[in-house]
């Protein structure tokens, strides 16, 4: 066996891509939301693919009291129309990422404004196939929609090479299922993308545990505490990734810390921030007219103290080496000795190309099982969580385990951060 791999040749079905990747769940929860607030596009999607309050608001492990789905309605309609109106307000062409199943890009579309969807190669591929027809035929060339991993330069630099003038970027849930490595990564992209095309990134994430207390606690004060913990056990369920756990998530409990770090992490990426307070950009939002006037009011009264942050360029941007995998790709070489594979994997193991190792992967042991694996990561560039999943999988499925050799500093600081140097067998050299 020795079959070395591009992730170009590829292509994936639906259950490949969801098991490397399950976040994507959450983007129909989402789109659930939108619909129970009456947003007509939504309706027709959500019926469209089949969703249902039991299946988008309830998980593995917990069930969304009437509070806790009212709460995230509320929270979700503050963040998506207000996220559009300072979007539509900047006059740029918008990049949404994620971009999920909603239907931002029929809104714009119909408008005449020219919209970027952007997201896992999973959500793409279904949203592609139902939002179009939803869209006027005049104006179907006004919606695009791309597969992207937000970590992977290259991705975006392919989305976007067709995009003339400025951009705003948009993200909305996207922060909170990253780790600092992922988190930077995405601003160095972002970073990049700013200075090639001008703009800014509007994020919704950074505040959002601020904006989820508020709602919350408006809506059943001092219970909020516990609905707060199984919306979280939900999510987490649903992506199957540990939530809030990067510098760019600030904490209620120490905003003013909280913010100061943020906007730290920013400046080392060359990056810096304007705070926009939501309550002076909301719109009228539909989801208050179903609480009492004295908790709409309190609703409001919160979204003075919450903001939406607007990012740009900093004064000074610092000097990144590019890695070569960005214009290589990604490779898998392979060998069985005995009952052992031993694979080597080169350049960006990520959203886009996890699946071709964990298909890579099935198909040899079905062929020739193994009972254990190693992995030369010399020539690897970096990891993210789906490539962490596919190597959990298979770790799991040899009786000995997996064994990585030879990790750089950036792929054994990620093992570091996420707990995987405990779980897997890493050794030093090849």
């Amino acid at each position: 066996m020795n079959n070395p791999m591009d992730w170009n040749e590829a292509n994936m079905d639906f259950a490949l891509l969801e098991r490397v990747n399950p976040v994507f769940q959450t983007a129909k929860m989402t789109l659930f939301q939108l619909a129970a607030n009456g947003d007509e596009d939504a309706i027709v999607l959500a019926k469209s693919m089949g969703l249902t309050l039991e299946a988008t608001q309830n998980s593995a492990t917990t069930t969304a009291s009437p509070e806790q789905v009212l709460g995230g309605t509320i929270m979700l309609e503050t963040r998506y129309r207000t996220m559009e109106r300072l979007a539509e307000e900047s006059g740029y062409t918008l990049v949404d990422m994620p971009c999920g199943y909603t239907p931002r890009a029929i809104t714009f579309a119909k408008k005449g404004l020219p919209y970027y969807g952007l997201d896992l190669p999973v959500v793409i591929r279904e949203a592609s196939e139902q939002i179009p027809p939803l869209v006027p035929p005049e104006r179907r060339e006004l919606a695009r929609f791309r597969e992207v991993d937000a970590t992977n330069y290259a991705s975006l630099e392919k989305a976007l090479e067709d995009v003339d003038g400025s951009v705003c970027i948009t993200t909305e849930g996207l922060l909170m299922y990253f780790t600092d490595s992922e988190a930077g990564a995405l601003c160095d992209n972002i970073r990049r993308i700013l200075e090639e095309k001008g703009g800014c990134w509007y994020t919704a994430d950074v505040e959002s545990p601020l904006q989820y207390v508020i709602t919350m606690r408006a809506l059943v004060g001092d219970r909020f505490m516990e609905i707060m913990q199984n919306a979280k056990r939900q999510t987490m369920d649903k992506s199957d990734v540990e939530v809030g756990k990067n510098a760019l998530i600030t904490k209620p409990a120490d905003m003013s810390g909280s913010i100061r770090s943020a906007m730290a992490f920013l400046a080392k990426h060359g990056l810096k921030a304007e705070r926009v307070t939501v309550a002076e950009h909301m719109p009228e939002l539909h989801s208050l007219s179903e609480i009492s006037s004295r908790q709409a009011a309190a609703v409001r009264e919160g979204m003075k103290h919450c903001a939406f942050w607007k990012i740009t360029l900093g004064a000074s941007t610092p000097a990144v080496e590019l890695p070569a995998s960005e214009s290589e790709g990604f490779g898998i070489r392979a060998s069985m000795l005995g009952s052992t594979l031993s694979l080597t994997l080169s350049g960006r193991l990520d959203t886009i190309t996890a699946p071709n190792l964990l298909s890579f992967f099935e198909k040899a042991q079905a062929e020739r099982p193994a009972d254990a694996v190693t992995v030369d990561c010399s020539r690897l560039d970096y990891i993210s969580s789906a490539g962490l999943r596919v190597l959990l999988i298979m770790h799991k499925a040899c009786a000995g385990g997996v064994t990585l050799r030879g990790a750089n500093e950036v792929v054994t600081e990620i093992l570091s951060q996420t707990g995987f140097d405990s779980i897997l067998n890493i050794v030093e050299g090849r």
